[in-house]
């Protein structure tokens, strides 16, 4: 008969699995991965704070994502930075750690989609009623898409984990390299029947409710820009629509990859390997690509560049 341990609040991660020859590399290539991201989504974050020229919806909005990437990874990676230092025989976390560590990566999950969302209204509206933009898009009205934005993911996932935490555990070992939804109640020896209901349903919701209001949006978008004989418009849309739609498929695929290998057992490494880089890709890449495609924080960053370069000269 097989022992059990109940209600222990000292956990065992599985972790990477790494040898000694790779596990400096692999800690200082995600190492550099966290500060990079850490660097770039706090620079992007301070630069909107404090540019008055870009204190527009369509960057208040967008500050959300860096803010959304800052979190999820901050309670992430480092956990995970640690664990590839230890032997697997000492990778231990606390119970509540490992909770919050899992409500903050459904968050960051949610929050990406929700956010984005939000970013595709504000480019429709930007768009299809350019006279009633700033009426429509005022100081009020982007501070309810956010609270919306961050208030439903929260409900969502507070949900999600709650069903997780009043069951039991039996178990004491984390069958992946961080602390999610799924690794959490399968702790449990309880019927987690309800919580696969309410997970499958949330994640049907979510991706239906995402995709198709941004199909929906840039439908509208493209009859538009496709009646409309304003050159100005048309180059106006397909500058930041393209981004837009740049960060939301980086977000799908790297996050639909981990479900697809779900269905393959075999790949059950790889999937948890994909998973950790749902964290690490979209929080590397959205401020390059922002910042690259967004005129006027290239401005912004030209200036101080170039009054940097006059100053020792004078």
């Amino acid at each position: 008969m097989e022992n059990y341990t109940y209600n222990s609040f000292t956990l065992q991660m599985e972790g990477l699995k790494v040898t000694e020859d790779s596990m400096y590399p692999v800690f200082f290539l995600f190492l550099f991965f966290y500060l990079f991201i850490m660097f770039t989504n706090v620079g992007i974050v301070v630069l909107v704070c404090i540019e008055r020229s870009l204190h527009q919806p369509m960057y208040l909005l967008f500050c959300n994502l860096p803010i959304n990437d800052i979190l999820g990874n901050s309670i992430m990676v480092p956990r995970l930075l640690t664990y590839i230092l230890v032997s697997p025989s000492e990778r231990f976390i606390n119970y509540y750690e490992c909770v919050v560590q899992a409500f903050t990566s459904h968050m960051f999950g949610t929050t990406s989609h929700t956010v984005l969302m939000i970013m595709a209204f504000d480019r429709y509206v930007a768009i299809c009623n350019p006279l009633r933009y700033s009426t429509i898009m005022d100081n009020k009205m982007v501070m309810k898409l956010t609270a919306s934005a961050w208030g439903v993911a929260f409900v969502l996932v507070a949900v999600l984990l709650g069903l997780t935490i009043r069951l039991n555990r039996c178990r004491t070992v984390i069958v992946n390299f961080y602390c999610d939804n799924a690794s959490v109640f399968k702790l449990s020896c309880e019927s987690v029947f309800i919580n696969n209901v309410y997970g499958l349903t949330f994640t049907v919701v979510l991706l239906t409710t995402s995709i198709g209001s941004v199909v929906l949006t840039y439908t509208k978008i493209t009859v538009v820009c496709l009646t409309s004989k304003n050159k100005s418009l048309n180059s106006k849309a397909l500058q930041t629509c393209s981004t837009h739609l740049c960060l939301y498929l980086i977000m799908m695929i790297s996050g639909l990859i981990p479900i697809v290998l779900h269905r393959f057992p075999q790949y059950a490494y790889e999937r948890k390997v994909s998973a950790v880089l749902f964290h690490i890709i979209p929080g590397s890449l959205n401020p390059i690509i922002y910042g690259v495609q967004s005129g006027e924080i290239r401005k912004f960053l030209s200036k101080t560049f170039q009054s940097k370069k006059v100053l020792p000269l004078l």
